[in-house]
């Protein structure tokens, strides 16, 4: 089984430091948020924390038996013991109601899902969190993506991870499979012994191998990576920081040889070939790919598996790059495997209808409906106000018209009796 995306949390930058401490923390979150998969390493400083923060709660209350102890033989002394571990008693009790997952307040048996934020050309550029995706949405199971700007890990270390009835659950191979078996939810259920054996060959072959020519090609490329799939590091990272600035520690970053994809690359053994071959090898595995699906809609026939979500997780990392961007693994799948491209298609309009809002609008929960900006009552209230004030407008207008009307009476009335007091005047001299 691979690895995910396993690197420790990245603080994001505090306004009263130094800038340049800022831009190399979001340069390095960055980095692992285009790390597609990676070695191994130590859970997270902050899990080794809550170990240690565990021991010491252990061994306290082993320290207020002493105490009651010494109450009994010694009097006095015993006193002040109980007072203290009167003190101490409220502290256990708040450490045990503590919550343990980020999602305090949980919804029951919904999954919330951690993993990076969307971009403009595809739902992730991890492909262990798109396939985690996918299949809840092949599975049904009602979801919710949490946005913690690469703020956060799992226990293990890893991105994805998933939250569900307060329980945390890492990797996203034993994530499918414990939610699988929880929900009765196995989307293997029918197929055969043989097309199992075929899955688990094909999921690693992908995983491991076709993956790996992926993210070297990214380790070597990465302004081109950056453009490919459009990747705004500002607002990935939540960062206040300017995308040139960000950019640049990210190039600078992501492309050492000490740190990141070059390195884990060259250290899981394909790193140490030249470009065309690494290219080559991931030919060969979109050849084999093509000519297991053959004219079928999905791999075992005409419901998607587990490989069907694997494979649409890769291949949606070559497929969706930007055209002008040129990638020869993307040439070679368009001109030789129009079949797998195909499959990505499919595999997208049925998971992913809401594809150009997550896109689009770099919408985490772009599948969940979003309440409406006004109630029927509160649009109903509108309209009576708006009629009121209308009403209101013609009364007025009305009035200052009768007024305008009673001016003119007036007017015609006062030279009416001039005109008359004219022809009297003119009369009386006559």
């Amino acid at each position: 089984m691979a690895t995910e995306v396993e690197n420790k949390p990245v603080a994001v930058a505090e306004e009263d430091k130094k800038v340049e401490q800022p831009a190399v923390a979001a340069a390095t979150a960055a980095a692992t948020a285009a790390t597609p998969a990676a070695a191994a390493d130590k859970p997270a400083a902050d899990a080794a924390a809550g170990g240690d923060d565990k021991k010491a709660a252990d061994e306290k209350p082993v320290a207020a038996a002493d105490g009651d102890g010494a109450t009994v033989g010694e009097g006095g002394d015993g006193g002040a013991a109980t007072s203290s571990d009167g003190a101490a008693a409220p502290a256990k009790k708040e450490k045990e109601v503590k919550p343990t997952v980020h999602k305090a307040n949980f919804e029951k048996d919904v999954v919330y899902l951690y993993q990076f934020t969307r971009t403009p050309m595809l739902p992730s550029i991890s492909p262990f969190c798109l396939k985690v995706e996918t299949w809840l949405r092949l599975a049904g199971l009602k979801y919710e993506n949490i946005d913690h700007k690469l703020k956060l890990r799992s226990k293990k270390g890893q991105l994805p991870f998933v939250e569900v009835n307060g329980e945390e659950i890492a990797d996203s191979t034993i994530i499918m499979k414990e939610l699988a078996q929880r929900y009765e939810k196995d989307l293997d259920a029918a197929l055969t012994q043989e097309q199992r054996n075929i899955a688990h060959a094909m999921i690693s072959m992908l995983e491991n191998h076709l993956i790996w020519v992926v993210l070297s090609w990214r380790s070597k490329n990465t302004e081109q990576m950056l453009k490919g799939y459009k990747i705004n590091l500002q607002h990935a990272l939540g960062s206040r920081l300017p995308n040139a600035l960000l950019n640049f520690f990210f190039k600078f970053q992501f492309s050492r040889k000490c740190f990141q994809g070059a390195k884990k690359v060259k250290a899981q053994g394909l790193g140490v070939h030249k470009p065309e071959e690494i290219e080559e090898f991931g030919r060969k595995d979109l050849k084999v790919l093509s000519e297991l699906l053959a004219d079928k809609p999905f791999f075992f026939g005409d419901e998607p598996t587990t490989l069907d979500c694997v494979a649409f997780s890769v291949l949606a990392q070559i497929h969706f790059i930007l055209d002008e961007v040129k990638y020869g693994l993307k040439e070679f799948m368009q001109e030789n495997c129009p079949n797998l491209v195909g499959h990505v298609s499919r595999i997208k309009e049925r998971c992913f209808p809401d594809w150009e809002d997550i896109c689009t609008k770099l919408d985490l929960n772009a599948h969940i409906p979003k309440p409406e900006p006004e109630t029927k009552e509160n649009k109903e209230g509108a309209d009576t106000e708006k009629t009121a004030e209308q009403e209101k407008n013609e009364s007025e207008k009305e009035l200052e018209k009768d007024n305008s009307n009673e001016k003119t009476e007036k007017k015609e009335e006062k030279s009416e009796k001039v005109e008359e007091n004219k022809e009297k005047e003119e009369a009386a001299a006559k």
